[in-house]
């Protein structure tokens, strides 16, 4: 019977997907959420670590809002420097043999250079969460060659899908139209922040299943991503087929962004050669099924 799992952030949007995945593959999974323990607690991650004695670790637990950082850098910067650092100095002393997946982020590679991008790209973040995710993924390979940890550092770009908070683009844009609906509307005024910039977006489900491919890769740096870019604008075109009202758009400047990258895909070439992982679900499906969940919600 396989050891069992550790997942921390398992609260937030990606990790309740991951969870859910976790558990269909029969996989016995401890998921502390933020009430039972503070990451930035080293004492308390350190014990809770000895206590699971992890085969696999996944590390998704971040301060992940990009506007947000910008509202309170120092948190952002000191929070997610503090809870990677804890966490790894836990499996280092009392689960020196599990596997880590280390969840970074397409953000750090900034603009890059070249498209798509890969893992050898220089890192070059331009926001405060960036800045702070590009430390954890250092530190990560800090401590696998120093200690000769089993990390493998996870760079996903942008995902979405069911559950997503309407803070992140396609969140905001399918809530805004659920809204609109239960209100009975017969059209709705999208607002975003520059509808020009372009993205790779993943569905969020296709994302989790490459974190546990991924925890039977070797360790090393793997891009999570589609390899192709859409456009907030894109986003709009492909919603008005997914809802009868008249939709019209409009530029929120406070939802624009300081230091904008203005594209943005990677190339998870590396990741399919280990794994076999290939996206899966559509960008129409993953936008038709985040409407659903908000509808769902607003009827409930």
């Amino acid at each position: 019977m396989p050891g069992p799992t550790l997942v921390t952030g398992a609260g937030g949007f990606a990790g309740r997907h991951l969870l859910a995945h976790l558990e269909d593959r029969g996989e016995r999974v401890i998921g502390p959420s933020s009430a039972e323990l503070d990451l930035r607690d080293a004492a308390a991650v350190r014990e809770r670590v000895r206590e699971a004695a992890p085969e696999r670790v996944y590390h998704l637990a971040a301060l992940a809002s990009v506007a947000r950082s910008w509202q309170d850098p120092a948190r952002t910067l000191a929070d997610n420097q503090a809870m990677t650092l804890n966490l790894l100095e836990a499996v280092r002393l009392e689960a020196p043999g599990a596997q880590v997946v280390l969840v970074s982020s397409g953000e750090l590679y900034g603009a890059p250079r070249a498209l798509p991008v890969d893992e050898d790209a220089p890192l070059a973040p331009e926001n405060p969460y960036a800045v702070s995710k590009a430390a954890g993924d250092l530190l990560g390979g800090v401590y696998a060659s120093a200690h000769g940890l089993a990390i493998v550092r996870a760079r996903p770009f942008n995902h979405a899908g069911p559950g997503q908070s309407d803070d992140y683009v396609v969140g905001t844009l399918t809530r805004q139209i659920a809204r609109a609906e239960a209100a009975g509307e017969n059209s709705v005024l999208l607002r975003t922040g520059n509808p020009d910039s372009g993205r790779d977006f993943t569905d969020v489900r296709d994302v989790v299943r490459a974190y546990a491919l991924l925890a039977g890769a070797a360790p090393g740096i793997y891009n999570v991503a589609s390899g192709r870019t859409q456009t907030v604008r894109g986003l709009i075109e492909a919603l008005r087929e997914l809802t009868e009202l008249d939709i019209r758009h409009e530029v929120d400047p406070e939802r624009l962004r300081a230091r904008d990258v203005p594209e943005i895909c990677g190339s998870a070439r590396r990741l399919e050669e280990a794994t076999g992982w290939k996206p899966e679900i559509s960008l129409r499906q993953t936008l038709a099924d985040t409407l659903a969940a908000w509808r769902a919600q607003d009827a409930a």
